[in-house]
């Protein structure tokens, strides 16, 4: 059996709906390998499940014995000793049921935890892609409904199966050696057990997987509904009707589903239960008439009744084999979303040679690269320039230009199609992905805080932070002084998404994180757009010094953020249209001259009459 999630099967698919090109990776082998780790395991639970097997055949064998040696030959003696060990078979088998069933808890639990685990594992190697086209309420199903939903196959269907065959097995070899003529009589009907079977199964699976598929969309707009910013949408726009219209509407598909998942088949097994109750009365008829005389044998009524224990035994598992089937079928639909995230590609990853690096000194190269989100159009086309170590690069340009773009292939969060980025003349395909995470930090325009303490999104920047370096942090940040006010200070919890604190506090929050980080690559996405004036300037001034000593790329559209840029880039549809200075770029008359012209001129009033910026190039400007 092979190790890891792309195991290959064993020839035998999870029904026939695993088959065909679209779910050959939902195959039983593959399953299996879930169960690896615990092979000794799987193996002492093998055994019990023979032992009491074996141990289940002993009491009815007992039984005739009793009635036909001891009862019918007045034998007390043996009476005694028969009985005796009746009871202790009994409880031999009780013992080994309770080991079969705590190796069976263990084995289940840990492949759940194994499989949520590698589940949550995988889902941290895949790009940036894979989330943008994939709603987090679906995620969060397979987490909760579909792992779940298989828990009860993963934890005691297949220990069922073998359990099953076992026992039927063991039971219809002693049956023949027993009585072959009864055994014919208690068999012959176990063929009507399975004829609808298939059918079932095949309705089941198609249940299942649009139940999970229901779960998921309900999962997806609690999601987006419930949380602070969804339920703060809805209430702005007093949409509280609709959306409890829509979510009603969800809850009422899905209990339909439900209900026809839950009631498929049970008319099947009703007639199940008939055959059950046909075998017995075939037994007493058969044997009925042998002991009467009106057929020829030579049955005893122990032997009777001894068949009628064994066919206990015997039509349970067969019984059950039916139900697992149909389970079965339920929960292929449920492994086949599961791994179908599992078979989702690791499109970033190291390269087989990526050694790590201790120090870097910051310089930024892109060289000719283009890059697709979708590989229909191209959002970023040749794009050239160089940051050098310790320089401040601005990257302006309309919305939607390809600026956030540029910042993502930094860290790899994408890769490019075509050309090379780089990092100190290095790929940075060369480099291990720990290695960048290590050295660039980021700040985006959307900040995202845990639901934690303010410590704690702090110290997510450096998590072995000791307090002083924490509050050093926050003190750069100009968020220190805010902090000490709040009643807990740095163990106030800042609520979901960091919904107790002002877009500008929530923003410090995360510079005092990247500042603590020390990182020799910096990347600003408009670090300062939450921010008034008063906060801004303090923040650029705690930045200033931060910048200085290292390689900071700026996504900005406020003029006060760009000034002191080395470069400035101006970005349209995907490809650098300019780059230059402030000054050289306001010569030139172009794009940016019209973005300075149309965007920046208030602010350079604003600036200028505080004496922070003098329009030395507003003629020239004019004139172009």
């Amino acid at each position: 059996m092979g190790m890891g999630w792309h195991g290959v099967g064993f020839g035998a698919d999870l029904g026939d709906a695993m088959k065909g090109k679209k779910r050959e990776h939902v195959s039983l082998g593959r399953v299996l390998t879930l169960f690896h780790p615990y092979k000794w395991k799987v193996l002492l639970t093998f055994l019990c499940i023979v032992a009491g097997a074996l141990l289940g055949i002993v009491p009815p064998y007992l039984t005739a014995r009793i009635i036909d040696t001891a009862i019918g030959g007045k034998n007390l003696r043996s009476l005694v000793v028969l009985t005796i060990l009746t009871l202790a078979a009994v409880l031999i088998s009780g013992f080994i049921g309770v080991l079969q069933s705590y190796l069976n808890n263990i084995i289940g639990q840990r492949v759940m935890a194994d499989m949520r685990e590698q589940l949550y594992r995988h889902l941290m190697t895949l790009s940036l892609r894979y989330f943008g086209k994939t709603k987090l309420g679906d995620l969060l199903s397979r987490f909760n409904n579909d792992i779940g939903g298989i828990q009860n196959v993963v934890t005691s269907t297949f220990v069922n199966i073998v359990s099953s065959i076992i026992t039927i097995a063991v039971t219809l070899v002693f049956m023949f050696w027993y009585n072959w003529e009864l055994t014919i009589v208690t068999i012959i009907i176990i063929p009507a057990f399975a004829v609808p079977t298939r059918q079932v199964g095949r309705i089941r699976r198609k249940l299942s997987k649009a139940t999970q598929e229901k779960l998921a969309e309900m999962g997806s707009e609690l999601e987006e509904t419930i949380g602070v910013s969804g339920i703060l949408l809805v209430k702005n726009f007093a949409r509280q009707a609709y959306e409890t219209k829509r979510f009603t509407q969800t809850s009422q598909d899905l209990a339909q589903l439900q209900i026809k998942q839950n009631m498929i088949g049970r008319w099947f097994f009703m007639f199940i239960s008939l055959f059950s109750s046909l075998g017995p009365a075939l037994i007493y008829l058969v044997g009925g008439l042998e002991i009467i005389g009106l057929i020829h044998g030579n049955l005893s009524l122990g032997q009777i009744v001894a068949f009628i224990a064994l066919q206990g035994r015997l039509y349970p598992p067969a019984t059950s084999l039916l139900n697992v089937w149909v389970d079965v079928q339920g929960a292929a639909a449920l492994f086949e979303r599961i791994f179908e995230v599992f078979d989702e590609p690791c499109e970033i990853h190291d390269a087989p040679q990526a050694a790590s690096i201790q120090a870097i000194r910051g310089k930024i190269t892109f060289d000719d690269v283009s890059f697709s989100y979708t590989g229909a159009k191209q959002e970023l086309r040749a794009i050239n320039f160089t940051a050098e170590p310790g320089q401040l690069t601005a990257l302006v340009g309309p919305s939607g230009a390809g600026k956030t773009t540029i910042t993502m292939l930094i860290p790899r969060l994408y890769d490019a199609i075509s050309g090379t980025v780089k990092i100190d003349d290095c790929d940075v395909k060369q480099l291990p992905l720990a290695s960048l995470g290590e050295h660039i930090g980021m700040v985006t325009q959307e900040t995202y805080l845990f639901h934690a303490t303010i410590r704690q999104n702090i110290a997510y920047g450096k998590m072995d932070a000791d307090e002083a370096e924490i509050i050093a942090a926050a003190k750069k940040a100009n968020i220190h002084d805010f902090i000490m006010t709040l009643p807990n200070g740095y163990e106030t919890i800042v609520g979901e998404r960091g919904y107790k604190l002002s877009g500008g506090e929530k923003q410090r929050v995360a510079i005092a994180r990247v500042i603590l980080k020390n990182p020799a690559i910096l990347i600003l996405d408009e670090a300062t757009s939450s921010l008034d004036s008063h906060s801004e300037t303090m923040i650029q001034q705690a930045l200033e010094p931060l910048m200085r000593s290292r390689t900071t790329v700026v996504i900005a559209h406020r003029l006060s953020t760009i000034l002191a840029a080395d470069t400035i880039l101006v970005v349209k549809d995907g490809t650098i249209a300019e780059f230059g200075t402030h000054a050289e770029l306001l010569h030139k008359g172009g794009m940016y001259a019209r973005l300075y012209r149309d965007q920046f001129k208030a602010e350079t009033e604003r600036l200028a009459a505080l004496g922070m910026y003098a329009p030395l190039f507003d003629e020239a400007v004019q004139e172009k």
